[in-house]
């Protein structure tokens, strides 16, 4: 079933002390070549019809991310694959 993906990102000039975290534990995995870590979200909205986009950025203007501090897009996903399944 097609679904609605919205990935809610902190605007670039938002401090990301979860991605600085993970940038600075980065060499300690013997990676080096990273500049920088940004952390997000990332929601999936099934409809029951037809997925809406401007329902979706609707909802992701109101309600899933803030405005001031926060960008978002919106985008249907049709793979089949799970979120997050990595071997």
């Amino acid at each position: 079933m097609p679904r609605v993906v919205v990935d809610v990102m902190l605007k670039p000039e938002i401090l990301d002390p979860q991605g600085q975290a993970v940038a600075n534990a980065l060499p300690r995995l013997g990676v080096s070549d990273v500049a920088s870590v940004r952390i997000g979200r990332r929601i999936e909205i099934e409809f029951a019809g037809e997925p809406d986009l401007d329902r979706a950025r609707e909802i992701a203007d109101k309600l899933l991310a803030n405005p001031v501090i926060e960008d978002f897009a919106v985008r249907v996903d049709t793979s089949d694959e799970t979120a997050g399944a990595h071997s």
